[in-house]
């Protein structure tokens, strides 16, 4: 059974898989700051009350698996995600201060796709990216189906 959730006038169950990228996929430089990253946006969840269901940061992106509320639109959810976690980085870290350009964290786009019923599916995508990728440098190739 679904776990649907309520306000005062609806019930509703969204969830969004979303992908955002560092500027330029700085990969060393957000290696180092992945767990900070992590509590930073679990944080901003918090404040808007939306669920983070799943998430991983990897190297040079960040897979989230959200629960959106019916009142935020997908597009205000990421640009609130990505803009408060962006100062609070540059504020909060302070070793970020002279390395990035323009003081932007993120890249302007994003990916996001909703989850149906394969929500299953997308919880093991997104637990198994970082072995996945580790393949892939390797040459190996990982089907999540198997």
């Amino acid at each position: 059974m679904k776990d649907w959730r309520s306000q005062s006038h609806v019930k509703w169950d969204f969830k969004y898989h979303i992908v955002i990228v560092p500027k330029y996929r700085r990969r060393k430089f957000y290696g180092s700051l992945r767990v900070e990253i992590g509590k930073i946006l679990r944080e901003l969840c918090r404040q808007k009350d939306i669920e983070l269901v799943k998430g991983n940061a990897l190297p040079d992106h960040v897979h989230l698996l959200l629960s959106v509320p019916p009142k935020y639109s997908i597009a205000y959810t990421v640009g609130f995600l990505k803009g408060k976690s962006a100062i609070r980085i540059n504020r909060d870290l302070g070793k970020v201060k002279g390395s990035l350009y323009g003081r932007a964290f993120w890249s302007r786009g994003y990916c996001v796709s909703t989850v149906g019923l394969d929500e299953a599916m997308i919880r093991q995508y997104i637990q198994n990216q970082e072995k996945h990728e580790r393949d892939q440098e390797r040459g190996l190739f990982y089907k999540l189906d198997d």
